[in-house]
């Protein structure tokens, strides 16, 4: 089947099973049907082929699958699609919340910054309006009180007429749009400083909380709240475990388990304690940061009050920077009070995809099926493998990595979200990995496991226990985030829309409608009324402006210039000149000539040799 053809298909068949549920009383969103379709249609006993054009009996009989398992409540596995989808949809990191943030508060600000940016004002009552917008805007921008507050109308009303008198209001209309923005921030954040350094003081503050003070209470009670239900949910996953690991070493006593849908209730707790894990890491960064601005603000307001003491007045340029400090430091306790809210709602909403648990395992059943059986925890897991790694040289063709001869150890991305590469796909149990043991580095991927046996039968065939655990995913779909295996999956979405593969969502691209507005003319005009473009103009222009007919030639010297004078040097070009002696003279000596006759020997035995002497006497030279 074609790509195009897939996807209409696809697409056919979640509207379909969208309006299949909807008519049994259940309302679900696009997001989650069209999950389940992928979850059903990669489950290998569904039998579905999407190689091949689906018949219509077969797209009936998808969709009578998707509907019956969207509207099985009792099924885990679908608690954990759900919440997959819900965290998905609705989590965000610090960043993009916070970003997030400004874009709602500069949406709901923009009318109030266009009235008072595109005002023009003429007579004072008009002036006095643009005014007091202006005041509304500081208010809604510090988050300190309402514009229904009388008090806190007044305070800033006051902060500001310090910093920002009304005749200056003829100033700030001149400016341009862009310059009226970043005055009215920089205004806003000056009122802000004011405001809390007069809270601080005892002279004002109304509609102003005590935010340090409430952020050390609530975060370490939510950091409390979060490791309660961490502590809870890890302890049903080692519950869940051990009884897995029963019924596979003695599946006769514990047959009747097989009827519970162990397996899904474990990856649903599994996946409960990821995302717990995520929420109380940002909730232990969020305690960080409260702990650092404290210590900051304080600071801040005693250099403040140290400037300012109790002098009548005092140099702008001195104490304006510490007013907007104070200001800064604030907007940072509002971030971290919303980032707070925002965890504690996440935490709050997840519950409600775990009250399964206490339906199919009520508290008595699951007393009575631990009976006789070991639990151990992550913890003692781990323990039970320290001091046991994998030998090396066992392995020819394999890299392992450890602590001592891996530079940022920590810091690796270990697949299947840091289990037991072999436990999954051969035991379907999601056991921790110990990475002292060793990891395993295999096609730049990186897998850790839960004992050496584990390691060594995994190191012999990687590329089969791999598979195993693909298929394992296609049978239980909620492995497929919990595992974080969405790049092998990517082909089966049944959105083709861009998704960042660390979150590997499913949200379809957001739309709305949007207009923009372009001035028609931001900046001040530009014209040269004085430029000309003809050539002869020009000349004429420069004859005008020389006007030379009344004009002389006029010649002056200077002190530097009065004595000097022209200088001229000449020379003789150099010529050939030679030299001659009186006469050549040599002298000679005869050449030396000595020969020895006899030394290659003769007929007899004894060797004579004979010198001869042919050099030639001087005389005769």
């Amino acid at each position: 089947m074609s790509g195009e053809l897939a996807q209409s298909v696809i697409k056919r068949i979640i509207r379909q099973v969208g309006l299949e549920c909807a008519a049994r009383g259940q309302s679900l969103s696009e997001t989650l049907v069209a999950f389940v379709v992928k979850a059903v249609v990669l489950d290998p006993r569904n039998d579905f082929n999407m190689d091949r054009i689906l018949t219509e009996n077969d797209m009936q009989d998808l969709i009578q699958l998707c509907v019956a398992r969207l509207l099985d409540t009792t099924n885990p596995s679908l608690s954990t699609i759900k919440m997959q989808v819900y965290f998905d949809m609705n989590y965000a990191n610090r960043d993009e919340l916070l970003s997030e943030q400004e874009r709602v508060l500069e949406g709901k600000l923009a009318p109030v910054v266009r009235a008072i940016t595109e005002s023009g004002p003429r007579v004072q009552e008009e002036m006095e309006n643009v005014y007091q917008k202006v005041v509304i805007y500081v208010l809604l921008r510090s988050g300190l009180g309402s514009p229904t507050d009388i008090e806190a109308v007044r305070e800033v009303t006051a902060a500001l007429q310090s910093v920002f008198p009304q005749p200056e209001m003829i100033t700030f209309l001149s400016l341009s749009k862009k310059d009226k923005e970043q005055q009215l921030k920089d205004l806003a954040m000056l009122v802000t400083g004011i405001r809390l350094y007069n809270k601080q003081c005892q002279k004002g503050g109304s509609g102003i909380d005590d935010l340090p003070g409430i952020l050390n209470k609530a975060i370490p009670l939510a950091t409390r709240t979060l490791d309660e239900r961490l502590n809870s949910c890890q302890l049903l996953a080692h519950h869940y475990t051990a009884l897995l690991e029963a019924m596979q070493e003695e599946p006769q006593r514990f047959s009747r388990l097989r009827f519970f849908k162990l397996k899904e209730a474990l990856f649903n707790v599994r996946q409960y304690e990821a995302f717990l894990c995520i929420l109380q890491s940002n909730a232990i960064t969020s305690a960080q940061e409260v702990e650092s601005l404290d210590v900051q603000f304080e600071a801040a307001m005693m250099v403040l009050k140290n400037t300012v003491q109790d002098k009548t007045s005092i140099e702008s340029r001195k104490v304006f920077p510490l007013f907007m400090e104070l200001s800064k430091l604030w907007t940072g306790f509002q971030h971290e009070m919303l980032l707070l809210n925002f965890l504690t709602n996440m935490a709050d909403n997840l519950q409600q995809f775990l009250e399964i648990q206490s339906q199919l395992f009520p508290e008595e059943m699951l007393t009575s099926l631990l009976e006789g059986v070991t639990v151990k925890s992550d913890v003692e897991r781990i323990k039970e493998t320290v001091g046991t790694r994998v030998n090396v040289s066992d392995f020819r063709n394999q890299e392992w990595l450890f602590p001592e001869t891996t530079d940022n150890f920590d810091q690796l991305l270990i697949q299947y979200h840091g289990f037991c590469a072999y436990s999954i796909g051969v035991k379907g149990i999601t056991l921790p990995g110990n990475p002292a043991i060793g990891i395993l580095k295999h096609k730049e991927k990186y897998y850790v496991f839960s004992s050496k046996e584990a390691a060594y039968i995994f190191a012999q065939d990687p590329d089969k226990f791999i598979q195993l655990n693909v298929e394992k995913a296609k049978k239980y779909a909620e492995l497929i985030q919990l595992l974080e295996l969405h790049h092998q999956f990517e082909y089966l979405v049944p959105h083709a829309q861009a998704r960042k593969a660390s979150k590997g969502s499913m949200k379809p691209p957001p739309k709305c409608e949007s207009g923009t507005q372009t001035d028609t003319h931001i900046l001040p005009p530009t014209i040269v009324r004085s430029y000309e473009w003809n050539e002869w103009e020009l000349r004429r222009k420069a004859i005008k402006l020389a006007n030379l007919r009344r004009k002389l030639t006029h010649a002056m010297q200077t002190d530097l210039s009065h004595m000097r004078r022209e200088n001229f040097t000449q020379v003789y070009l150099p010529k050939d000149v030679g030299t001659q002696t009186k006469r050549d003279n040599s002298s000679n000596v005869p050449k030396p000539q000595i020969f020895l006759k006899g030394l290659r020997g003769g007929s007899s035995p004894t060797t004579h040799v004979l010198t001869v002497d042919l050099t030639r006497p001087l005389d005769e030279t």
